[in-house]
């Protein structure tokens, strides 16, 4: 008998195995009320509903989970939701759609085997939420890793493109004379000085911040140590404008004339802190700091967490704003933009058969894949909490 690796059985004539067509699976999709604190979005629009129904999919979502996005039950309904309070109900469903991540409560009444698509905010979560969801053996999706075909993050970059202009548009508010306001337009008045606005980061939120702010007149100085950043935010934005690296000197002259301040740096795992507590100490009387990266600590030494209840506080006689989610304060602009990314690949993972078929066809949804029937499948994850994590390409091809 001559070696050979195979078994006995393997060198038996096999049958021959042909390829399965695909068969177009239906949706059965749960959207829960959010719970978190001041988490006003929601995942789906009434639109967006009426687009999966009218495929033959199901929606059922919790009485009132639209009403701070400003959509009504009965918006739902009409578009062909099934509506119900029953938080359990909603819950059970075999696929489920959330903003925020799932809490405890909500994992504990979650079915095994339930796909899960929400945002992660890997900076807030503990270790023991992915040991709950791998005993579920839990298939999980995260926003934030979905990515397009070229590459880009769609969901991140359009709530950046929100917290960007937004951060403009709050800063104009606070310039005006309320309690510590100077009273000044944010704009260009004829025979006015303009507004001098110094943005910090030119990643997404550094390019609208500084699109907005050019569109109301203000005269914009974007500091940013990438170069190739500075120069796609200047052909962006089809004009010159001041752009230079982070360098203390400069960019202390630039705080010192300026009115407004807007952090938008990104960093690995904290934001890099750019402006020390004595920058801000030299930067004029009233002025305002908006911190977009305070999600991820803030680039202003000065910067401490703010809520959208009460939003800014004053240090050094400077108006600080730092909330965290400045997109949820547009709720339903926030909402339509989540939705019309997500809408297109649920449509795609039912024309696929599934989700198991949809990863294999489409390189971006599997991107955003973190836990696939309890495994986790993101090495980032993986690194940040300790946790062992499988290369997905290994499970799924």
């Amino acid at each position: 008998m001559a070696l050979t690796p195979f078994t006995k059985q393997q060198l038996l004539p096999q049958e021959e195995k042909l390829e399965i067509a695909r068969h177009k699976s239906e949706l059965f999709i749960g959207i829960p009320k959010e719970t978190s604190y001041q988490e006003r979005r929601i995942c789906l629009t009434p639109d967006a509903v009426n687009s999966l129904t009218s495929h033959g999919h199901r929606v059922m979502l919790e009485s009132g989970a639209g009403l701070s996005a400003s959509y009504s039950d009965k918006e739902y309904s009409d578009a062909g939701a099934e509506i119900t309070s029953d938080t359990k109900k909603v819950l059970s469903c075999p696929m489920l759609l959330k903003v925020e991540p799932l809490t405890r409560e909500e994992i504990k009444m979650v079915n095994p085997e339930t796909i899960v698509i929400s945002a992660i905010q890997l900076k807030t979560r503990k270790k023991e939420y992915f040991d709950v969801l791998m005993k579920k053996k839990i298939t999980a999706l995260a926003f934030e890793y979905i990515k397009d075909e070229d590459g880009s993050y769609p969901a991140v970059k359009s709530l950046s493109e929100i917290a960007g202009t937004a951060s403009i548009l709050v800063a104009a508010e606070l310039m005006i004379n309320n309690l510590f306001g100077k009273g000044l337009l944010f704009g260009n008045i004829t025979g006015v000085p303009p507004t001098d606005v110094v943005i910090l980061g030119a990643g997404t939120v550094g390019e609208f911040a500084a699109k907005t702010a050019l569109g109301l007149g203000a005269n914009v100085k974007v500091f940013d140590n990438s170069i190739t950043k500075l120069r796609r935010l200047q052909n962006n934005l089809n004009q010159r404008i001041f752009t230079s690296t982070i360098q203390p000197k400069a960019l202390l002259k630039a705080l010192r004339r300026c009115d407004v301040a807007i952090g938008a740096m990104r960093g690995k795992e904290r934001c890099p802190v750019v402006v020390t507590e004595t920058m801000v100490e030299h930067m004029k009387k009233g002025a305002v700091i908006v911190d977009v990266s305070i999600d991820t600590g803030g680039c202003f030494e000065t910067s401490e967490v703010t809520t959208h209840e009460k939003p800014t506080f004053i240090k050094h006689d400077i108006v600080h704003y730092c909330v965290p989610n400045i997109p949820s304060r547009y709720s339903k602009t926030a909402s339509l933009s989540i939705s019309n990314i997500i809408t297109p690949y649920l449509l795609q993972i039912a024309e696929d058969g599934g989700i198991e078929s949809a990863i294999r066809c489409n390189k971006g949804l599997k991107n955003g894949v973190y836990l696939y029937h309890g495994i986790l499948t993101n090495k980032a994850i993986g690194d940040w909490f300790d946790l062992p994590d499988s290369d997905i390409n290994l499970i799924v091809f």
